[in-house]
């Protein structure tokens, strides 16, 4: 039998329990007014003392002569800045908890070519780093599987939703770990050994996509006369690779190192391949050959060491920028998990060395709407665009301003998580002092 002590103590703890653990405030939908802000569009310019009316999910007014429906909750903004909601453009949120425990990992398969494995199967809407993210401003994300050369597919996801469904923002893309070249300086073996290892991988690569090709060949014979033409058998792992063969969705090819990038350059004009390169850390180093290709790009992270022991220290800082002068569309990524929330000092530090204030906010907001085939819902403040935003206290990109408020199509979303919830408990703890038990 237990004694009285025992079952004090544990009827405590559930007590504990039942209150850490209470249903934090729900976000809240309805018609919003956003008054006497200065909104910053970024697509047409920034305007000052103005309303924004936020309607069935979508931004249904704005202006400095906007009026405000009837019933309408009032948010006065005065003071406060107004800025569409930050996309993160490569990380793996919801698809990573703890990295260095397997069983909240769910962002890798088995096997080298996986197109198949959709990540937003695979999202967890419960994941506690969500909440972490959004009160910095980071409201879409793009979720990307890791592992082998066709790792899976990646998909953009708004950060509010109780189900992967929900979240879902409208864009997927296969992900192409283009193999390189360069041989890691812990790899022991032979220069000649790892070169043959090399020409296998691409000529893998190839032999693919050009099954995929021929598949669609197949396929599309078949949509066409399925009367007169035999059905294909089904493959998963190439019928994953069609929307990338027949140009609907881009190939996020993953490359970094210089050479590297040439020769994915080659063979993506070689296939014809609507291609968007991603990392691309030495994208500065052939900056015209990108520009030239018109091949957009995602980089990142910025908050980053030089690829190379003899680079200046800044080069990861500078990447960004020297692409972008050159003339290559730019958007960034942190290509986090638990850091996400930082995305806004990694486009912070590449707009100080080179990139530029205003083409940085691009980059983590129309440019990524943009690659996505997003920009008419997403990447701005417009009238008819989705209502995702937040609101601050000053600019989004230095370490002492304070998000106010978050809107995710058109939901309020309540500023909760477990920092906020720790950092609450310890401004207002109690002074009692606990003893310790015998």
């Amino acid at each position: 039998m237990i004694n009285r002590f025992l079952f004090t103590k544990l009827m405590m703890a559930l007590l504990w329990c039942n209150t850490l653990f209470a249903q934090n405030p729900k976000a809240e939908t309805g018609v919003f007014a956003l008054t006497n802000a200065t909104l910053y569009t970024v697509t047409n310019g920034v305007i000052e003392n103005g309303t924004l009316i936020i309607q069935d999910g979508k931004i249904f007014d704005m202006g400095t002569d906007s009026s405000i429906p009837a019933g309408a909750e009032v948010l006065n903004c005065q003071g406060l800045s107004v800025y569409p909601g930050l996309i993160d453009a490569g990380t793996q949120l919801g698809l990573k908890e703890i990295g260095s425990l397997q069983e909240t990992r769910d962002e890798s398969e088995l096997g080298e070519i996986t197109p198949q494995m959709n990540a937003l199967t695979a999202i967890n809407p419960n994941s506690v780093l969500i909440p972490v993210t959004r009160v910095a401003g980071v409201t879409t994300v793009l979720s990307t599987p890791s592992g082998g050369m066709f790792p899976g597919t990646a998909a953009l996801i708004n950060l509010h939703g109780y189900t992967p469904q929900q979240m879902f923002a409208g864009f997927k893309g296969v992900i192409l770990n283009y193999p390189s070249s360069a041989k890691p300086w812990w790899d022991k073996r032979p220069e000649k050994e790892f070169d043959k290892e090399y020409k296998q991988k691409i000529k893998r690569l190839t032999e693919t996509w050009e099954k995929a090709v021929f598949y669609h060949t197949l396929d599309s014979a078949y949509q066409a006369a399925p009367s007169s033409a035999e059905k294909p058998s089904y493959f998963p792992e190439i019928a994953a690779l069609l929307p990338a063969v027949r140009g609907e969705e881009p190939l996020l090819v993953e490359v970094n190192k210089d050479s590297d990038i040439l020769k994915a350059l080659a063979w993506v004009k070689q296939h014809r391949i609507k291609a968007v390169f991603t990392g691309v850390k030495e994208g500065w180093r052939v900056a015209d050959s990108l520009a030239a290709a018109k091949v957009p790009v995602i980089t990142g992270p910025v908050l980053s060491t030089p690829s190379r022991g003899y680079d200046r220290y800044d080069k990861a800082y500078a990447n960004a920028g020297l692409m972008k002068k050159a003339g290559v569309k730019v958007a960034i990524r942190t290509s986090e998990a638990e850091n996400v929330r930082n995305l806004p000092y990694h486009a912070g530090f590449a707009a100080a060395y080179g990139l530029g204030k205003k083409e940085a906010l691009e980059a983590v907001t129309i440019v990524p709407a943009e690659i996505f085939g997003l920009a008419q819902e997403m990447g701005s403040l417009e009238k008819g665009k989705q209502a995702t935003l937040f609101i601050t206290d000053g600019d989004p990109f230095e370490t002492k301003t304070q998000v106010k408020q978050v809107f995710i199509k058109g939901w309020k979303v309540p500023l909760i998580n477990r920092q906020t919830l720790l950092y609450d408990e310890f401004l207002e703890r109690s002074d009692q002092v606990v003893s310790p038990t015998k």
